[in-house]
């Protein structure tokens, strides 16, 4: 796979990373359902085989559980890929998620993900939220700019080489950006999540940030494999049963951007999940996107992303379709 800079950093990475959210397990409150440990590692494997060189996860992905098997997975490969991790949610005994931006916390955090991770040192360690669950900013203990000083000090001490934020708009990343230097930003972008095309994908690449998106296939629904079947069975414990774009009317709708995406895909000898991927990838403004993976199966039908290049009548095609939906 071609390699892209990410930001002003000396990163360099794969146009697509693999994302570990879903690896996390079930029984946590933003669980996509049951998962195998070794069926997650099979797949990271597969991956990096597939040449991919970078992991994303967080602390917060099945309550540490994402966090202890990628580090399985990455134990004694060399060299190693880069590891991506996320800080700012914490859980109590039960398994309860708060958010904390404060200082004593972003240390405990980062000092729990190395171990966790066995590594030495965390590549890109980004602060999760800038609140949490639509809360005021000033509900969370600390502040963006105590959590940002807490990473420069960790940059400082070697245990991460370069600060990310996630979910941040504009504002946030400049003030972020007034205590440390932001490498990246981590912000949710897909056909059917579009919005920071016009707000802070034009701000990162104006201020040379990086730009890895997150659920390029929102969710798994623009993969192409995903069924109304399929989705009616999804387990009690998968986040994705609650969710608006997953039933309908949303769903008709989405599922006949699906197969707008497969013909296209059968164009290029492409998945509909590829092109969904791709069709991030397109935005200048982006380095790359993370795609989750469950199974060593699956990586064959997105890895192909990498390399896809969309051409204008297969965007135009796709952007009828969304106008459609929107009428």
């Amino acid at each position: 796979m071609t390699l892209r800079t990410l930001g002003q950093t000396d990163l360099r990475i794969t146009p697509i990373g693999i994302g570990a959210w879903a690896i996390g397990g079930g029984k946590w409150e933003f669980a996509w359902g049951p998962q195998n440990d070794d069926e997650s590692i099979a797949a990271i494997h597969a991956g990096l085989d597939r040449g991919i060189n970078w992991i994303d996860t967080a602390a917060v992905y099945g309550l540490g559980h994402s966090e202890t098997v990628v580090g399985r997975a990455i134990q004694g490969i060399a060299p190693r890929p880069h590891v991506f991790t996320k800080c700012s949610l914490v859980w109590d005994q039960s398994g309860t998620i708060s958010h904390n931006l404060q200082a004593d916390s972003i240390r405990r955090e980062a000092e729990a993900s190395l171990k966790r991770l066995g590594v030495e040192q965390i590549d890109l360690y980004q602060i999760h939220w800038p609140a949490w669950r639509g809360a005021p900013e000033a509900a969370s203990p600390g502040s963006i700019e105590e959590a940002v000083g807490a990473l420069a000090k960790l940059k400082e001490q070697g245990k991460i080489r370069h600060i990310g934020v996630s979910n941040f708009n504009a504002q946030q990343i400049e003030r972020a950006n007034r205590v440390a230097p932001v490498a990246s930003f981590q912000p949710p972008y897909s056909l059917l999540s579009p919005e920071v095309e016009s707000s802070t994908l034009p701000y990162a690449l104006a201020h040379r940030i990086g730009v890895i998106v997150y659920s390029p296939m929102a969710s798994g629904l623009l993969s192409g494999a995903m069924t109304r079947d399929r989705i009616a069975a999804l387990a009690d414990d998968d986040w994705r049963k609650q969710s608006p774009n997953f039933q309908e009317p949303l769903l008709s709708r989405n599922l006949g951007l699906v197969e707008i995406l497969r013909a296209i895909g059968q164009r290029h000898g492409a998945t509909a999940g590829e092109v969904a991927i791709a069709w991030t990838l397109r935005n200048p403004a982006v380095t790359g996107a993370i795609v989750g993976v469950r199974s060593a199966k699956q990586v064959s039908g997105i890895a192909g992303a990498a390399d896809l290049q969309l051409g204008a009548d297969d965007v135009l095609e796709i952007e009828q379709q969304l106008m459609s939906r929107a009428a």
